[in-house]
């Protein structure tokens, strides 16, 4: 009974394992092809950072134009789709490809923007930020065509024109006076070593104050920019890994299911087995039974009926003391109820070996209540059947004898004007059942394990195999009877296991 229990849950878990298994690897998986589009991201910084450098004047100058037709050829590859320069302030300088983006500000600040069909990257070219362009030692400012003015007043004066801002001029070495080989030598290099020093670096244009050149940097200079990369791949190989690991928790559903629906067909073919077993022990028994019942039978029949003749003759006898008549009619009752006492016991001695065949249960139930239609009218009961037009696999006499002895003890247990009913349904997941429920006053809960023994009664009169013999043929025919608690006053007994053949509309 346990196992029936802990199967079901053993192989929901087992199955929910593989679920949770499959998506901490497909996430694994969508970590990796990030992971691999962002260094495929740092790529194509890298190498935009070298366009960049290469298209930088003296000053660090860059005029837009001539960058847009360089960055147009790099954004024509599959999976570098656009690319955005912005200023300090947040204002594109400089683009190239199919732009669409709403907000610039959020994506600096988030770094990174995952769209439905691309991803932006945002990398930073200030000094003191970490980036491609970080070794660049002057601003880089964008400037249009219109601007070469400003190129203009950035390139250094000659020398012989005074010094610059802010540098005193190198004026060359004079030349060595003697002819000296070595002293010669050593003069070309330090002539060359000052030739080939780098001059002074104009950080801003000639006659441009210290303000005003921060503006122009801040407006034109290069603070970052931001690449849209196509994600095409990237989702293609997501959904491939999606459909490869929906197999696996498919299969394993499957295989899970087929495992439980097998292991269920065979708890229900142990217990039938083992069902089997007790009728074929209990047939073996009763042979037995049946033996000594019949020799039984033999030898007492006779004498009884020999002492109920002997008694109807004194009851009969009018020169008889009405004393004597009295008692010779109560002999012959108990010489009747000793007669059906044996009665029973030989019909639960004998072997149950059932034959089915296709039965109409309502029939059957309708000829059942004809025959107890007295003792019905006599206590006043009202049975009601609910029954629909149905045909069940049973042996048509055995079934006959169930229902009798059922419906017989409801009637003995009910009061008078007691309700008795007679119902067949079905539960959900379950086999369809019989039920017999009357409004008596039930079993007690101390007897309910009792009530199917032989020769257990709780009535005066009673033989206590009636219930026995219904427990009896229910077995034969594979079948399982339970006396079903319930809050209500009396008591309901349920058949289970029944082969339905066709079933109509309740009558």
């Amino acid at each position: 009974m346990i196992l029936k229990r802990v199967i079901p849950i053993v192989l929901t878990i087992f199955w929910l394992a593989v679920v949770a298994w499959q998506y901490l690897e497909h996430q694994r998986v969508v970590a990796d092809g990030r992971t691999a589009l962002r260094n495929r991201g740092r790529d194509i910084a890298n190498t935009l950072a070298v366009v960049i450098r290469s298209q930088r004047f003296f000053g660090g100058v860059v005029f837009q134009p001539r960058l847009e037709a360089a960055l147009l050829e790099l954004v024509r590859s599959e999976d570098f789709k656009s690319v955005i320069l912005f200023n300090a302030y947040g204002e594109i300088v400089c683009s190239a490809g199919d732009i669409d983006i709403s907000d610039l500000d959020s994506l600096i600040e988030a770094g990174e923007k995952w769209d439905k069909n691309s991803v932006w990257m945002v990398s930073l070219v200030d000094l003191e930020v970490e980036s491609p362009l970080e070794d660049w030692d002057t601003p880089t400012l964008i400037l249009q065509e219109n601007d070469r003015g400003i190129l203009h007043r950035m390139r250094p004066p000659p020398p012989e024109m005074g010094a610059f801002e802010d540098n005193e001029p190198r004026p060359l070495p004079p030349e060595p006076a003697d002819r000296d080989i070595e002293s010669a030598t050593q003069a070309g290099d330090h002539v060359r070593r000052e030739r080939n020093r780098p001059g002074p670096r104009i950080r801003r244009p000639r006659g441009m104050d210290e303000e005003e050149y921060q503006s122009l940097v801040q407006k034109a200079g290069l603070h970052g920019f931001a690449i849209e990369m196509s994600t095409k791949q990237y989702d293609l190989a997501i959904k491939k890994d999606v459909w490869l690991r929906i197999p696996i928790v498919a299969s394993t559903l499957v295989a899970l299911l087929g495992f439980g629906l097998a292991w269920r067909s065979l708890v229900r073919s142990s217990d039938l087995q083992v069902r089997l077993v007790r009728a074929n022990e209990m047939n073996v028994h009763l042979r037995r039974m049946n033996l000594a019942a019949a020799g039984l039978a033999h030898e007492t029949r006779n004498p009884l009926n020999l002492v109920r003749g002997l008694a109807q003759v004194i009851a009969r006898d009018t020169g008889s003391r009405p004393e004597t008549q009295t008692q010779a009619l109560q002999i012959t009752e108990e010489v009747d109820q000793i007669t059906a006492q044996l009665n029973e016991f030989i019909n639960y001695s004998k072997p149950c070996e059932p034959k089915p065949t296709p039965v109409n249960l309502a029939a059957v139930t309708r000829e059942v209540e004809q025959a107890l239609l007295s003792d019905l009218g006599d206590k006043k009961i009202d049975l009601k059947i609910e029954i629909p037009d149905t045909s069940i696999e049973a042996d048509e006499s055995f079934l006959r004898q169930v229902l009798f002895n059922l419906l017989l003890n409801a009637i003995q247990s009910v009061d008078e004007g007691g309700l008795i009913r007679i119902r067949f349904g079905q539960e959900k997941g379950q086999k369809p059942f019989l039920e017999i429920r009357d409004n008596g006053p039930g079993v007690p809960v101390e007897n309910q394990s009792k009530i199917f023994q032989p020769y257990f009664t709780t009535r005066e009169h009673g033989t206590g195999l009636g219930l026995a013999v219904v427990s009896q043929i229910v077995l034969a025919h594979g079948w399982e009877i339970r006396y079903v608690p319930t809050e209500e006053p009396g008591a309901v007994f349920r058949i289970f296991g029944f082969n339905v053949l066709s079933k109509g509309n309740p009558e």
